[in-house]
């Protein structure tokens, strides 16, 4: 991205996961239930938007921009566009946000560099 400091565009991922959703979704639809629809889409898509973001500096409007992702994909699932419906879908399957998840691979990413590095 053009910026005075470095920064990444996550245009580029979010369009891959909406991409991988998109297919997996319209494979199985409305016949499989919304369980095996989103352990599919953790397993399968989530991976797909992380891949290597754990280099990037994200800023918040970055996370917020990548949560803003998977709550749309969840009002897609659910059939809803209330968002306090989504938080609550959420919370029940123990879903990770995106920037959760990235923080936690950041945080992985950090250690591993610095054990890397003061071992040699």
């Amino acid at each position: 991205m053009r910026s005075r400091a470095f920064k990444c565009s996550l245009h580029h991922a979010k369009k891959l996961f909406y991409r991988s959703a998109n297919a997996a979704f319209g494979e199985i639809g409305r016949l499989a239930s919304e369980e095996v629809v989103l352990q599919l889409i953790i397993s399968k898509c989530i991976a797909v938007v992380l891949h290597g973001l754990e280099a990037c500096p994200l800023t918040e409007s970055d996370l917020l921009s990548m949560d803003f992702v998977i709550n749309r994909f969840f009002m897609k699932l659910f059939k809803t566009s209330n968002i306090n419906n989504v938080k609550y879908c959420q919370e029940c399957c123990s879903f990770d946000m995106r920037s959760d998840l990235w923080r936690k691979r950041v945080t992985d990413f950090e250690s591993k560099f610095t054990a890397f590095y003061l071992k040699g």
